[in-house]
């Protein structure tokens, strides 16, 4: 992913308010490994129940504002895929999220909502080795795996986004 500045990101946002997404607390920009990342996504930790991702759709960034009732804030979690990376390893820590569609259809209270990761793990999820049972007996498969969920990452992610963006 492109690393964005702090203007980059509140700009993106498409289903928040510019007094929402000049509220938003960011995460620290310097500190972010921009190279590992396929999206941007965090929780706001002066606001639990808030989160956000920005996402490259048709390689422009495009943020939206995420609620979630579960996520860390005492709610009980289940185990589920997230619907982003699909990991089948990491699958105690993931969490439904909410957004608000963009545009009128948003201002009307239509939303839309999948279970992702519940700190945003995906792109160290995609990344992680394969285990023996994803590579079966061909070692020579393990970059191909990691690069076919990379790409899967990077498909669902962008989708959900312009789901947010239909009818706005």
């Amino acid at each position: 992913m492109n690393p964005l500045t702090e203007k980059q990101i509140r700009a993106s946002f498409v289903n928040a308010s510019r007094r929402e997404a000049a509220q938003a607390t960011l995460p620290d920009l310097e500190a972010l490994d921009w190279d590992r990342l396929d999206y941007l996504g965090w929780r706001d930790r002066k606001a639990p129940l808030s989160a956000y991702a920005v996402v490259p759709v048709d390689g422009e960034p495009v943020g939206v504002l995420l609620r979630s009732t579960d996520a860390k804030s005492g709610g009980r979690r289940r185990r589920a895929l997230c619907a982003w990376c699909e990991d089948v390893v990491v699958t105690e820590d993931v969490s439904l999220y909410v957004a608000r569609r963009a545009g009128a259809s948003g201002r009307r209270g239509n939303t839309v909502g999948t279970l992702i990761c519940t700190d945003f793990r995906c792109s160290a999820n995609v990344r992680r080795t394969p285990t023996r049972t994803e590579l079966g007996d061909d070692d020579s498969m393990r970059d191909t795996i990691v690069e076919l969920r990379i790409d899967g990452l990077r498909d669902r992610s962008s989708r959900f986004v312009t789901e947010v963006l239909r009818d706005a």
